[in-house]
């Protein structure tokens, strides 16, 4: 019977790893074990089972192979943006941290909304990842039943979980917003305006800093906050500060809960003339690749976003490997970048 016919007969055309061996002149038993565990064989052995899958165009059933070892080698990562310049340096990291394992990513972009957090969960589910890493901490109702019973290792990234039991890896998001919130303040600025958009729990956090750090100060004004869900963009940190300088004519300082709505806050400035930072201070958040080179430069916080990535991804394959960490919650800190625009 010809490979051709073969194929017919099973009805789905794709190469077997039977086929495989057969070209490679070895069992179907040690073909699997040169293509999952290649340290178990020979050199030349590998070399021919190497040879016979280019020649024929295999491709390993992954989901037979979960069957029969227990294990899917996938890792589930869902984020809530890909467009981000945040999560490509997180995902960077995550990549770099399992290239030399036999692990393959499945990456969801949830756009920042539950509804597509619960279907992406449920599509990835059936494939019985060994492990999941997730963008954030909290989740609805029917995300934390899926994660509950998926039995998987699970590592929350960007933050830090306030209950040791479960992994995460980042940094205090409330602790970064009061300590922008205090450099502001040092500076001598006392209406300090608090600019947000998209919403999403890591910006609600630094508004509680934000809010901390004014109220321990006595200036905390309600009327100073300028929070909105849509999405965050340059032209929307220029309307925003526009707003906030109309109501809030004495305003001296805004922060802005990322970097790209200061570039608009900045940008608004130099349209109008208002001079930074004798006028008007302005700071940032992630500390952008444009941010240092701004002119003026932005005053913003450096968060370790592929550092996160890394480690948390690390964090993961140790708790789908049976090994106990030595740490299941990681705090790697931010960096205050003072710069000319405050």
């Amino acid at each position: 019977m010809t490979r051709s016919s073969a194929g017919k007969a099973r009805g789905t055309g794709r190469t077997t790893l039977e086929e495989v061996a057969v070209l490679a002149g070895v069992s179907t038993m040690t073909a699997s074990r040169a293509l999952s565990q290649p340290q178990l064989v020979s050199e030349g052995t590998r070399t021919r089972v190497e040879q016979a899958v280019v020649q024929l165009g295999y491709v390993p059933n992954r989901a037979a192979r979960a069957l029969a070892s227990s294990q899917s080698r996938v890792i589930a990562v869902l984020v809530p943006s890909l467009s981000n310049a945040v999560f490509s340096e997180l995902l960077d990291g995550i990549h770099d941290a399992i290239e030399a394992s036999q692990y393959q990513l499945l990456i969801g972009n949830t756009l920042y909304s539950e509804a597509e957090e619960e279907k992406l969960l449920g599509i990835y589910m059936q494939s019985n990842p060994d492990g999941i890493l997730l963008s954030n901490l909290n989740h609805s109702e029917a995300v934390e039943r899926t994660l509950a019973g998926s039995r998987v290792p699970i590592v929350s990234m960007m933050d830090l979980a306030d209950d040791t039991a479960r992994m995460s890896v980042g940094f205090s998001q409330d602790a970064a917003g009061m300590a922008m919130t205090e450099h502001l303040l040092g500076r001598g600025y006392r209406r300090i305006a608090f600019i947000a958009a998209q919403l999403d729990e890591r910006t609600l956090r630094r508004a509680d800093g934000y809010r901390e750090a004014m109220r321990a100060a006595g200036l905390f004004d309600a009327r100073l906050e300028l929070m909105v869900p849509e999405r965050s963009t340059i032209a929307l940190g220029a309307e925003l500060t526009r707003q906030v300088l109309e109501r809030i004519p004495d305003c001296d300082a805004v922060f802005c809960c990322n970097d790209d709505l200061a570039y608009g806050a900045v940008f608004h400035c130099q349209r109008q003339g208002i001079a930074i930072p004798r006028q008007l201070a302005v700071a940032g958040f992630n500390d952008l690749s444009a941010s240092a080179w701004m002119v003026p430069s932005l005053t913003t916080v450096e968060t370790p976003r592929y550092r996160i990535g890394f480690e948390s991804a690390s964090l993961l394959l140790q708790a789908i490997e049976g090994r106990a960490p030595a740490q299941r919650r990681i705090d790697l800190g931010f960096t205050l970048r003072a710069r000319e625009s405050t």
